[in-house]
């Protein structure tokens, strides 16, 4: 990819309110998608959305942190900023995938978790360490895209998978650069300056092997249609599908282990 931009200017792109969202990929790319909802202990969180779809022809799990166009869908998704329950639900779903070997397929664009004390009172930390350790040994293929921001644990919550795909204009990262400016400057002004140093590009993690593809936006210094982006992410997503239901389970899951003991 040529005329790469630099790294402030894709996190302005990476929170465009007009970027696609996980539900607008969930319904160009699947088919028949069902949402399902609640976590089974405490209630339902508008911020984590997922279900079960066709890819083609192949019976998947879909599960997508979504932020909204406006500010009344925002409030409703809390900002794409999941509490425990959202990410209960995210789990309670990927057992049910395992339970009927179904892949999963996440789709991140998340902030972080959300970081009210209600979270903390509703055991926020420990929902994601359960996430972690369960997707860990989750017997069935799973593939995460990266197709906005990708926060903290909010973020690596959804995204412990076999196979990481990346939107070129998305970022993923520890935390946010204004976060980081303030703490390793004390002044959050200087969040360009920490989001160059942060590696937090499609780019850079690619390069780093945090992900394994990135999905072009742009093409000699112009933006590719959606459409053609969503075309060409539907057929990465059915190769990795492919490629990962061609492993033996105990090959697969070794892999997995793998992978996340690098870094």
């Amino acid at each position: 990819m040529t005329n790469r931009k630099k790294a402030n200017e894709l996190v302005a792109l990476a929170r465009h309110p007009k970027r696609f969202t996980p539900l607008e990929y969930i319904e160009d790319i699947f088919d028949n998608f069902i949402e399902f909802h609640g976590d089974r202990y405490y209630g339902e969180d508008a911020a984590v959305v997922g279900g079960i779809a066709y890819l083609n022809e192949q019976p998947v799990t879909v599960i997508g942190i979504q932020k909204g166009r406006d500010l009344e869908e925002n409030l409703k998704r809390n900002f794409g900023s999941p509490h425990p329950e959202g990410y209960r639900k995210a789990l309670r779903l990927m057992k049910q995938a395992e339970k009927f070997n179904r892949p999963v397929i996440t789709f991140i664009n998340t902030p972080g978790a959300f970081c009210g004390i209600e979270a903390e009172e509703r055991g926020e930390g420990e929902a994601i360490a359960r996430n972690l350790y369960e997707m860990s040994d989750l017997k069935v293929p799973i593939i995460s895209v990266f197709c906005g921001e990708g926060g903290s644990g909010g973020a690596i919550a959804l995204g412990v998978a076999d196979q990481v795909l990346m939107l070129e204009y998305s970022v993923y990262s520890i935390l946010s650069p204004e976060g980081f400016a303030s703490i390793l400057w004390k002044d959050s002004s200087r969040a360009s300056e920490a989001a160059e140093m942060m590696k937090l590009t499609s780019y850079d993690l690619a390069q780093l092997k945090v992900i394994d593809k990135i999905i072009p936006e742009q093409l000699e210094g112009k933006s590719i249609e959606q459409v053609t982006i969503n075309t060409y992410l539907k057929h990465e997503l059915l190769k990795s599908v492919q490629t990962l239901q061609n492993l033996a389970i105990d090959e697969m899951l070794e892999k997995r282990y793998q992978r996340f003991r690098q870094y």
